[in-house]
Formats: C-alpha cells, structure tokens, sequence
C-alpha cells in the first residue's frame, strides 16, 4: 500500500477556526447587506500588510503583529463576503492569490530589516551572528510559503486538488501576529516553525500529488 507523508498536527484547532469565525460573522453580515465589493477587503488587507511591515522596520513588532492579524481577517472576510453575495469570479480569485504572495514578501521584508536592526535597538542580549540567523530564517520562511501555494496553484492546474499541509496561510498568519504580539524572541521563534513547516509543507504537498496521481492512474 502507498505510503502517504503526514504529520498529524493541528497548530490551528477546528475549535479555533470555528469560534473565530463565528466571531467575525456579525461583521461580513454587515457588510453584506450594503452590497460591499470582496475585492475591497483584499485590497484593505494588502494595505495593512504593507502598514504592518512598515511598523517591523520602525521597530513596533507589536503593532506588526496586530496588523498582520488584522489582514488575515480581511482575507477571511473578502471570501465569505464573495460567497455570501454570489460574488465568487475567476478574477476574484487570481486578485486576492496574488495580493496574498505580495502581502507575505511585503512583511516577511519588514521582518528582516527588523531582524537586521542595530543591537542597541534591537535585542541587546542577541549577538550580530544571531541576529543574522533572524534574517536568514526570514528568507527560508518566504520561499517556503511561496513554495506552499506554489505547489497548490500547479497542482490544481494540472486538475489535482491540493489543500494538504499543516503550515498553510492562516497557520502563517496566525504564527507571526502572535509571536510578535507576545516578545521579539517568540517572534524570531515563530519565524523558525515557519521557516522549517512551511517548507515541510510544500514537500508534503509534492508528495500528495504524487500519490494522488498514481491512485487516479491505479483505477483507470
């Protein structure tokens, strides 16, 4: 029997997800009474993105990180918006995967310069070499989040889904917005399961395409 690559782990429980959701709710109802566009909120999502990673590089790690949460909001909120109102255009799509891949490079760069920051603004008790490994474990975390909905956009190209992987954008989003939230050390941590999961999660992805593959092939 083929063996498929797992890791069963839920860094974001259903719990969570459900109640969050839940909470949101009352607010895309709002807006779905007035007929509000989704693209709007990808766009407002984007924005704050790029606001978030402007706060990285000013040396606000906290202020960053709510930020970031409050763009991974608007992501939520434009699909249930566009499936609420009927909304859901192939267009749509592309504009919301695409500002997602700008919105990561844009914070994952703040990230870096704040990373890369001068020690007496930064943490003291980190050394130059450390610091450096803050920045390197950014670049690492980048690829692989692109890695991730790489794989899923090619995949589903060719006719295959591909939703697997316990390092996908929510997991991501979440990571980062807490860990700067909570100190720049659960930060830098946070950065490192990205880094290391995200890229997990692309291979994990390859693998289950693969395997998906040869099960259609098996019962042609």
């Amino acid at each position: 029997m083929e063996r498929t690559l797992s890791l069963k782990v839920n860094i974001l429980p259903d719990g969570v997800k459900n109640w969050y959701l839940n909470l949101i709710t009352p607010v895309v109802n709002f807006f779905i009474t007035r007929a509000v566009n989704p693209n709007l909120f990808t766009t407002l999502g984007f924005l704050v993105s790029i606001i978030s990673a402007a706060l990285f590089v000013m040396g606000y790690p906290r202020w960053g990180g709510a930020l970031v949460l409050l763009s991974g909001t608007f992501d939520i909120m434009d699909g249930k918006l566009a499936r609420a109102t009927n909304r859901v255009t192939k267009f749509g799509a592309l504009y919301d995967s695409t500002l997602d891949r700008y919105a990561e490079v844009v914070v994952f760069f703040g990230l870096a310069y704040f990373f890369d920051r001068d020690p007496s603004t930064f943490l003291k008790t980190l050394e130059s070499s450390w610091r450096m490994v803050g920045v390197i474990a950014v670049c690492v975390a980048l690829g692989g989040s692109m890695m991730v909905s790489y794989v899923r956009a090619r995949a589903e190209g060719l006719g295959l889904q591909c939703k697997v992987g316990i390092m996908q954008r929510p997991e991501r989003i979440v990571l980062l917005g807490f860990g700067a939230l909570i100190h720049e050390i659960a930060l830098m941590i946070a950065v490192g399961l990205i880094a290391v999961l995200s890229n997990f999660t692309a291979f994990q992805r390859l693998m289950h395409v693969r395997n998906e593959e040869r099960r259609l092939q098996s019962v042609q």
